[in-house]
């Protein structure tokens, strides 16, 4: 029964990785329900992109307190993490510290590792208090109340738990390498942990070895969880704010797309030698008519947008830049793609427990879930888009579904179909008759 530890390690290990895997291809699913989008153009700059915005962060530090500690709680996370493979491997094969031989290069990984889970824990104790004591205003929206707030304080908790155990294995150990106690090789530098180690000093050799190997399985255990509680949270971006900034806008950010077919349509009303009644040359090149102009539902978006709801890191600073929401306007960037998220994930659920297919369910992302004040109270300036430290673009999903409102349900505001009627009528957006435009220049 030597092996029943490894056994058990390698059960858990299966189970947490296999229930991840299972997530990630509902995941993939969700976000294939989308329409289908070209984004293989500007391979370059998108590969820049990555690596600057994601991998360097480099969005993040305009805000230099938040981005900082952010930095911190990053790469702590993923650096330290590394270690995960050392445990995978000693949980395997019955090992201790089976990369010990490495020596000097050992020391200094396991003591940047140290230092670093101390600094991530103080970072995790900031970002803590700016939530929940100093009380951020970004943090305190209407979209922020039950689960969202929960889920913010929940991963602030596991990362505390983490790290912390991750120091008392570290300095459980250190205490058993002191003693020369068997199977307890003296490897490892632990600047942060060995101040810890006191605390165990009057424990047997017996009760160290609880410790430590409690709070080893403890730290995998929780790391398995961890990754298992990223689908249902907002760390989602952990994973998908690479081929999120990958994916991104890379057009100049004031232009919109445009419908082929209506700049078809377009196109050949100005053209004074089309003939609109003529059927089209045999070959032409004719845009198809789409089902459906804009976007009601998020079936009716694209799986880059998909992708984006998914990476939406719910921290406010799109909401936080938009004049509208400053102004006291209904509309906030952040909840358009917590609710096109919240309705992504509702249409999936749908599908699972339909064996496979949608039954409708009566409900879609406009009105159910973003009312029509919301989308009119954007000005387009698209201050969220450059404000999010991931490249999400929710003006793009708030133009489609004004697209919808208009070109679909007619349901534009009064003043813009004036605008519109305007310019049919005067070519202009002003109720002026084009005689008397520059009548203006006549006053005295």
């Amino acid at each position: 029964m030597d092996y029943l530890p490894n056994i058990i390690f390698l059960l858990v290990l299966v189970a947490g990785i296999g229930f991840f895997a299972k997530n990630v291809k509902a995941l993939s699913r969700n976000i294939k329900l989308g329409k289908d989008v070209d984004v293989s153009d500007n391979k370059p700059q998108r590969w820049k992109n990555m690596a600057r915005i994601a991998l360097g962060q480099t969005k993040m530090v305009v805000r230099p307190v938040a981005g900082i500690l952010h930095i911190v709680v990053y790469v702590g996370f993923i650096i330290i993490n590394i270690e995960v493979l050392e445990i995978i491997l000693d949980g395997l094969l019955g090992t201790h510290r089976i990369f010990a031989p490495l020596g000097v290069v050992y020391d200094v990984l396991i003591g940047s590792f140290e230092i670093l889970a101390f600094l991530v824990i103080v970072s995790v104790v900031i970002f803590w208090v700016r939530r929940n004591v100093i009380k951020i205003q970004r943090f305190l929206k209407p979209e922020m109340k039950g689960w969202p707030k929960k889920d913010g304080n929940l991963i602030l908790y596991i990362e505390f738990v983490l790290m912390t155990l991750f120091l008392t294995m570290n300095a459980a150990d250190f205490q058993l390498q002191t003693i020369d106690a068997l199977h307890y090789v003296k490897a490892g530098s632990f600047p942060v942990s060995q101040f810890i180690a006191p605390i165990f000093s009057g424990m047997s050799e017996a009760s160290l070895i609880v410790v430590e190997r409690s709070a080893w399985w403890l730290h995998i255990i929780g790391i398995l969880l961890f990754l298992n509680y990223l689908y249902y949270s907002k760390h989602l971006h952990i994973l998908l704010a690479f081929p999120n900034t990958y994916y991104g806008k890379v057009k100049p950010k004031g232009q919109l797309d445009n419908l082929e077919a209506v700049t078809a349509e377009v196109k050949m009303m100005m053209d004074p030698d089309v003939d609109p009644f003529a059927a089209p040359a045999e070959g032409a090149d004719e845009a198809a008519e789409p089902d459906k102009f804009g976007a009601s539902d998020v079936t009716d978006l694209n799986w880059v947008q998909l992708l984006n709801s998914y990476t939406c890191t719910e921290c406010g600073r799109c909401t936080s830049e938009c004049p509208a929401n400053q102004t006291g306007k209904l509309l906030s960037p952040r909840k358009i793609m917590m609710d096109t998220r919240d309705r992504l994930q509702e249409v999936g659920n749908n599908i699972d427990k339909n064996k496979g297919e949608f039954v409708a369910d009566g409900k879609q992302l406009l009105g159910d879930y973003i009312t029509e004040e919301e989308l009119w109270a954007c000005t387009s300036c698209n201050a969220c888009t450059e404000a999010c430290p991931v490249s999400i673009d929710p003006l793009s999903i708030i133009m489609d579904m004004r697209r919808y409102l208009v070109m679909e349900q007619s349901a534009a505001p009064s003043d813009l179909n004036n605008m519109m009627g305007n310019i049919e009528n005067n070519g202009a957006p002003w109720p002026f008759n084009q005689m008397d435009r520059l009548n203006w220049k006549n006053e005295s």
